[in-house]
């Protein structure tokens, strides 16, 4: 199981556990977000090709309300990857189908990003870079264009820290 601390505003209230199960090419994870006002849930099958999304199922809840989503690969148009908001884990996908925490290269990708805790699905551009191992860029060229980070990642290329978001707890 890894655990996730949440770093900066607002994340300093948030964590995330997940029990991750890694193949050669694809992952499997359960998890658990905490906010300050509510809880999300979810079940991430990207054992497709090259590590692309299957499914993503989630849950969300808090003080007298729930909702659910179940995105499936079929619903995610032109994404082969989605990106759970305020999730460190949904950055492994495209950081291990190109080997980016091990070797130079560049990857543009459209994400199914996916709000928390609304659950609306937006599509999403992103860019991740090689900057050194187990160091890689993303680059957010959709809604929040212009905002990067160096994601620091493991071996596994999961991420131990990414900067105004969380870190791995000890």
């Amino acid at each position: 199981m890894i655990v996730w601390q949440g770093t900066g505003e607002p994340r300093e209230t948030i964590a995330e556990a997940a029990v991750i199960e890694l193949f050669d090419d694809g992952l499997r994870a359960t998890g658990t977000q905490i906010g300050a006002d509510y809880r999300v849930d979810y079940e991430l099958d990207a054992t497709g090709e090259g590590f692309a999304t299957n499914s993503l199922i989630v849950t969300a809840r808090g003080e007298g309300w729930s909702r659910a989503l179940t995105l499936r690969r079929e619903q995610m148009g032109d994404a082969i990857d989605c990106d759970l908001a305020l999730s460190p884990l949904t950055n492994a996908m495209p950081v291990l189908r190109h080997g980016l925490h091990e070797q130079p290269g560049s990857a543009d990708f459209t994400m199914a990003w996916v709000d928390v805790p609304s659950l609306t699905v937006h599509e999403s551009a992103q860019r991740y870079e090689h900057v050194a191992p187990g160091v890689v860029r993303y680059v957010d060229r959709g809604e929040f264009d212009g905002f990067t980070a160096d994601l620091e990642l493991d071996r596994d290329g999961l991420v131990v820290r990414y900067p105004g978001l969380a870190e791995r707890a000890p």
